[in-house]
């Protein structure tokens, strides 16, 4: 158990440690067309592109006042760059199970059997929908990839890859539904770089999204799991790069990163993180406990350094331990900022 910093409240917070565990390249006709005689070549008409539409700037601007929620400190909205022609962000938010395959401690996403699983995300979507019907809520299931080990592995860097076919089994599960899938981090003795490079063959795909845990990054030789980690602005600025490349090489819309966080040392100089057009960054409330608490990590951390969206996680165990109970869609959207991720574990 780890305590959580707080200026108004000394009890403890348990934390989740989890140990156990195209583009297609528009190609013109090339071949010129030859007439009866031969003697005279007709180009062919070029194929019209598909134009894209920026996006409206005054309707942005006006849903990210709305999740600024009468914010009077000038930090919200943050200030970045306009995204590219469709991003996900803020025109929808994203509620998304989470987990792992191998393991039913780990989430959600990986406890309960697929049928069930899927039938319970979409009753919480519908949730969401009816409690802040200005957004639209959409389903996503945020898949660990790559998860923090206890032992050191044949390379002894303290983490673990998933195999490929349990990536291709969460895209096959969130098809029916249309959910985005999120592809989660967890370094180990790793780096965030050699880490998401991996992944870059699921990444490229345009549903196909990133999350990444400062929790499991331990930088001087800790096991995983015996302190809570961290992230430098360069580590997540190493995730920024690779996914503002892809969208880039591969013509895609905005990919979404999620960066989980619940203490002030996860992050350093969150100032220095990239704000880019590519990129759409959520900073994602994930520690657990009673509301008081929960919320005011939520003042601490996220509120009190922006840097474009904010996310809360809710967990279904162990935030109704020692009768506490786990914060409605409808508590949650009075939150300054209103979270636009929303992640069950």
């Amino acid at each position: 158990m780890k305590k959580l910093p707080h200026t108004f409240l000394a009890s403890l917070l348990v934390f989740s440690i989890l140990l156990s565990i195209s583009s297609c390249n528009k190609s013109k006709a090339a071949d010129s067309i030859v007439t009866k005689d031969k003697s005279e070549i007709i180009k062919p008409k070029p194929i019209p592109e598909k134009k894209v539409v920026p996006i409206d700037t005054v309707d942005y601007n006006k849903r990210m006042l709305a999740l600024a929620n009468n914010d009077t400190t000038g930090r919200w909205p943050a200030k970045t760059p306009y995204p590219l022609a469709g991003a996900i962000l803020p025109y929808n938010r994203i509620i998304a199970y989470y987990g792992n395959l191998y393991s039913k401690r780990m989430g959600i996403l990986g406890e309960l059997p697929r049928k069930e699983m899927l039938k319970k995300l979409q009753s919480e979507v519908a949730k969401w929908q009816a409690a802040d019907s200005t957004v639209k809520a959409i389903p996503a299931l945020h898949y660990i990839a790559i998860t923090a080990q206890g032992a050191p592995g044949k390379d002894n860097l303290h983490r673990m890859r998933m195999p490929f076919k349990q990536i291709d089994t969460i895209l096959k599960w969130a098809k029916p539904i249309d959910a985005l899938v999120f592809l989660d981090v967890q370094v180990g003795h790793s780096n965030v770089k050699d880490e998401v490079t991996t992944l870059e063959s699921y990444l490229k795909l345009p549903n196909v999204h990133l999350g990444i845990d400062p929790e499991f990054s331990l930088k001087h030789g800790e096991i995983p799991g015996s302190k809570i980690g961290t992230f430098t602005s360069d580590d997540i600025n190493d995730a920024i790069d690779i996914l503002a490349n892809l969208v880039r090489k591969n013509n895609l819309t905005p990919k979404v990163l999620i960066v989980h966080r619940f203490t002030q040392g996860m992050i350093t100089n969150y100032k220095n993180i990239k704000k880019v057009p590519e990129v759409q960054v959520v900073m994602n409330m994930d520690g657990f406990g009673d509301k008081i608490l929960k919320k005011s990590t939520y003042k601490s951390y996220i509120f009190r350094e922006p840097v474009q969206f904010t996310g809360f996680k809710l967990f279904y165990k162990n935030d109704i331990k020692k009768n506490w109970t786990m914060y409605t869609p409808e508590e949650l959207v009075k939150f300054t900022p209103k979270p636009i991720y929303i992640q069950y574990q």
